[in-house]
């Protein structure tokens, strides 16, 4: 409960803040703050009612490669996997880190205050972005209980440490350039040149 109302106060003060930078014209620090506050807001009130859901929609399609080989199998209402191998079989829990919570929630603080999209295009933008990332958290996972499947219980920590995370973040890195660097790159204008009309 206190958390909840520290949350508001935060609110309160943090739209306040963002009201003075617009005012002064202050655009890279309106983001800044716009975009912090906005990630720190969203873990306060939305990532407690978000992971579980987010947990088992990547354990559901985490599971299908799994499920149609016979290799392992899922129990969604947990967002639990269970991996067999040769050599023994292990519960890979979907928990906070492992749901993709975090980084969806980046994104998006991000995008809310991404000026180079209009209103509409953020939120389009914003809800394929969400579905590009849970997409790559699943095949993360499904990279991760294969290698546990083929190599055992002993792949786990380089699955999971290493392999799975170069994974997610190289789709991570390449949604964050399609959808940020690559239209501020194309908007941008010097002098008579603008990058959209060559």
């Amino acid at each position: 409960m206190i958390k909840y109302i520290v949350g508001l106060i935060g609110l309160v003060i943090w739209l306040f803040i963002l009201h003075v930078l617009n005012k002064s014209k202050l655009n890279f620090w309106h983001f800044i703050v716009g975009s912090a506050g906005a990630f720190i807001l969203m873990l306060v009130f939305l990532e407690p009612i978000l992971t579980q859901p987010l947990a088992r929609i990547v354990a559901l399609l985490a599971s299908l490669p799994g499920k149609i080989a016979d290799m392992y199998s899922a129990h969604y209402k947990y967002g639990v996997i269970f991996v067999e191998s040769s050599v023994g079989a292990v519960s890979l829990k979907i928990d906070f880190e492992c749901s993709g919570i975090i980084e969806i929630m980046a994104y998006l603080a991000l995008l809310i205050f991404y000026r180079v999209y209009t209103v509409y295009e953020r939120f389009c933008v914003g809800i394929l972005g969400v579905i590009a990332m849970v997409l790559a958290n699943a095949l993360r996972i499904t990279i991760i209980c294969l290698m546990i499947h083929f190599g055992g219980i002993d792949t786990y920590y380089i699955a999971h440490t290493f392999v799975g995370r170069l994974v997610f973040y190289a789709f991570s890195v390449m949604i964050y350039f399609y959808v940020f660097t690559k239209p501020q790159i194309i908007k941008q204008k010097v002098g008579n040149f603008r990058y959209d009309n060559h």
